[in-house]
């Protein structure tokens, strides 16, 4: 057997930095694209009525949970430890006949699976939204929405592979920022197109359909450069063959069942939201988009600069190094989590009225909206938490055990929606979906300990005192803030915006101040990769 490298003599500062640098890339990319997706939904919230976009949303929710599927959730998670693994052990011609062999297996699947959407739309939109019948025109258009945005799910299949592959080759930017394409087609889309569509014979709301094709279309185009930098634009081949092949394949089934289990989450939530009022599908939409910027930006960008680093360490054996390079990645995505949801519940309605309040977003919609948001806010840390964890185990090569957390918080979720709908309607739905991602963290939690053995935890809960502590104090200015805004103007006066921003580096500043007196490590640690960024 061939016998692998030893790490760095000094792996805990130059691993420790990698992963804040590549973390810095992947966050750099993410803020762009969060950036351009709140433009994007601002503008769609205004131009658009909540009918439509109710339609709109939910059509887009169905080859999207397919995306994480198919995409950069099973593909990536499972083709990079082995990909990883192949290249380590084999050599880089190996790890490129891997490469062609998946390629060709994923064309197939999604083709497949692209069609039998386009074909089967009417039933996926009544699992999806069966309240939605109760309205001819809102179901009918919302299958026609599905039918066209079907092969979105091909296009953002193949470039999630492509993303896999350059994680893998440690090549962050391209595939950091090419999301963010999306975003521009669909701004685009809605500013440009819309108002032309009625001359083609089409309801406006399609425009954003046509969009998301165009973006997914631009999003695999703009990998293609670095991709052929690393020598991996090949021909596809099917692999079924192939050993390492059926290993990702074997790895990406308890892997789907996992975040099956989690866009069964999803479509419960809708399906839920589809027997409530008009515009609840869009008010749970517009809420999780802002809570998800902290998670996209950070907890995801952590996650996946860390999954290199954890899956080199664990093809080497070294699980002391694996473990410590988990804690620091938890009390990374921690240090961001805990005070974006802090900051975003205090600041719940101006964040709602200064991005949405503008338009056909009137004062009700910006009202209920903050309802369902506030819950969802203070649901931020667990979910980012869950995502940094997940890919310890991913890591290695163990995609099944996941899934029994997952199945935990389905459980969860389903449990208190069906007691909290009727009383809280939307926000009763927001709140069983936090409730229910601390019941799955929980659950992960301990799942690994129970595989690996102690974990050091012991060390985030010191730092997460610290974080807590110095959290408070920004939520303390930032209610003085708050309360300076007439939220009831709505997004476009000027007092609002000023307030808003002020209120928000206010609060990032008391933060980062409270952090440097209070000693947290994680400051330091993002500190030290943006002097070595300049240096560079």
């Amino acid at each position: 057997m061939r016998i692998l490298p030893p790490m760095s003599s000094d792996p805990s500062e130059s691993t420790n930095g990698e992963i804040v640098r590549r973390a810095g890339m992947v966050a750099a990319g993410t803020l762009s694209s969060r950036v351009l997706g709140a433009v994007r939904d601002a503008v769609i919230a205004a131009v658009f009525a909540l009918a439509a976009t109710d339609a709109f949303w939910l059509a887009f929710t169905i080859p999207n949970a397919l995306r994480v599927l198919l995409g950069e959730g099973a593909v990536s998670a499972a083709f990079v430890p082995v990909f990883t693994e192949v290249r380590e052990r084999e050599g880089r011609a190996r790890a490129e006949i891997f490469y062609r062999g998946l390629t060709g297996v994923m064309i197939v699947v999604l083709l497949g699976v692209t069609v039998l959407g386009i074909v089967g739309a009417p039933w996926i939109v009544k699992g999806y939204a069966w309240g939605f019948q109760r309205d001819e025109t809102l179901f009918g258009t919302t299958v026609a929405l599905t039918r066209l945005l079907f092969p979105y799910i091909f296009l953002m299949g193949l470039s999630a592979l492509i993303m896999g592959a350059l994680y893998a080759s440690k090549r962050f930017a391209a595939p950091s920022f090419a999301p963010g394409l999306l975003n521009v087609a669909l701004i685009g889309a809605a500013l440009l197109l819309a108002p032309v569509m009625h001359t083609l014979g089409w309801t406006a709301i399609f425009a954003l359909a046509w969009g998301a094709l165009l973006g997914g279309a631009l999003q695999l185009v703009a990998q293609l450069p670095s991709l052929a930098k690393e020598g991996l634009v090949v021909r596809p081949k099917l692999g079924f063959d192939d050993p390492y092949v059926r290993k990702c394949a074997r790895l990406m089934i308890p892997l789907l069942a996992g975040l099956g289990v989690y866009q069964l989450n999803v479509l419960l939530s809708r399906l839920f939201a589809s027997f409530l009022p008009i515009g609840s599908v869009s008010y749970l939409y517009y809420g999780q988009r802002l809570a998800e910027i902290p998670q996209g930006m950070f907890a995801l960008a952590i996650a996946s600069a860390a999954l290199p680093s954890l899956s080199h360490a664990v093809a080497h054996g070294d699980e002391a190094e694996a473990k410590r390079l988990f804690r620091h990645a938890l009390r990374l995505s921690l240090f961001v989590a805990v005070p974006a949801g802090v900051a975003l519940a205090v600041m719940a309605e101006p964040a709602i009225t200064v991005f949405f309040g503008r338009g056909r977003y009137d004062a009700m919609a910006i009202a209920e909206t903050t309802r369902s948001f506030v819950w969802q806010a203070a649901g931020i840390w667990a979910v980012a938490s869950v995502r940094t964890v997940v890919p310890m185990f991913h890591a290695h090569n163990d995609t099944r055990t996941p899934v029994v957390a997952s199945a935990l918080n389905l459980i969860t979720f389903v449990g208190l929606s069906w007691l909290l709908m009727d009383p809280m309607q939307h926000a009763g739905l927001a709140a069983a979906t936090t409730v229910a991602a601390i019941a799955q963290l929980i659950a992960l939690l301990g799942l690994l300990r129970r595989r690996a053995g102690r974990l050091g935890l012991r060390e985030v809960a010191g730092s997460t005192v610290r974080i807590l502590a110095a959290s408070a104090a920004m939520a303390g200015v930032v209610w003085v803030g708050v309360e300076l805004g007439r939220w009831e103007l709505g997004g476009n006066d000027p007092r609002n915006l000023v307030v808003f921003a002020a209120t928000a580096v206010a609060g990032a500043l008391t933060y980062l101040g409270a952090a440097a007196v209070l000693g947290c490590p994680e400051l330091r640690d993002l500190r030290e990769a943006v002097r070595r960024r300049v240096r560079a």
